[in-house]
């Protein structure tokens, strides 16, 4: 009986998976417990709280919003450079590298550096389309 393993690719689509869970926390960090009268995390409404935030809560929310955005694209093509039988090692390599980059984009954008950002966010762009064209022949 053959048993199917998780690539290291797959455990990056969890990681990646985790990211916007991960900026929305950033986001309500350290106001979960706050009254909502002082300004504290609202739970009963809190799409409306988090619009209300700024500075970098703010940005850790847009955060959260631009990484859920960039999952399915990630997870088709992880899947599909496995369906067509891409080279394991540079899936593996590609995928670490692209969560590695939406992290620190997610970082660059909660400390407010626009630039370094944007780039950022261009090369895991450019490595995502790097996965989906691993198996290509």
């Amino acid at each position: 009986m053959t048993y199917a393993r998780f690539t290291v690719a797959y455990w990056c689509l969890l990681a990646a998976a985790l990211l916007p869970i991960t900026c929305a926390a950033l986001a309500k960090w350290g106001m979960v417990g706050v009254s909502r009268r002082e300004g504290g995390y609202d739970n009963n409404n809190p799409r409306a709280w988090l619009a209300r935030q700024t500075d970098w809560r703010a940005r850790a929310n847009h955060a959260q919003a631009n990484t859920f955005e960039a999952l399915p694209f990630f997870f088709a093509a992880v899947i599909i450079a496995h369906l067509l039988h891409a080279s394991q090692v540079r899936l593996d390599v590609f995928a670490f590298v692209f969560v590695v980059l939406r992290i620190a984009y997610i970082i660059m954008y909660v400390a407010d550096m626009a630039k370094t950002r944007s780039v950022l966010w261009s090369l895991a762009l450019l490595v995502n389309i790097g996965i989906l064209f691993l198996g290509y022949r």
